[in-house]
């Protein structure tokens, strides 16, 4: 008898390891979802600084002679 109570916490404590080391599907998906939106995040911030970045630049550079009307004289039409 009291070897058959043995062989049953045997048992069961073997399926609590079980279930114990490996997690819930969804908790793997959710980990794989959570690593992936961080992702996304750190690479929308490193373009959107490195776009902000090149506007700054163009900005406190020398204004171009060229830009706008070539050769506009007042009175000129066309």
């Amino acid at each position: 008898m009291e070897d058959s109570i043995n062989n049953l916490d045997s048992y069961t404590s073997e399926k609590k390891l079980d279930a114990v080391a490996a997690p819930p599907a969804w908790l793997k998906l959710g980990a794989v979802a959570l690593v992936s939106a961080v992702a996304g995040g750190v690479a929308a911030a490193w373009w959107y600084r490195k776009t902000l970045s090149r506007l700054h630049q163009a900005a406190e550079e020398a204004e171009n002679p060229d830009f706008g009307m070539a050769d506009h004289k007042p009175g000129d039409e066309g």
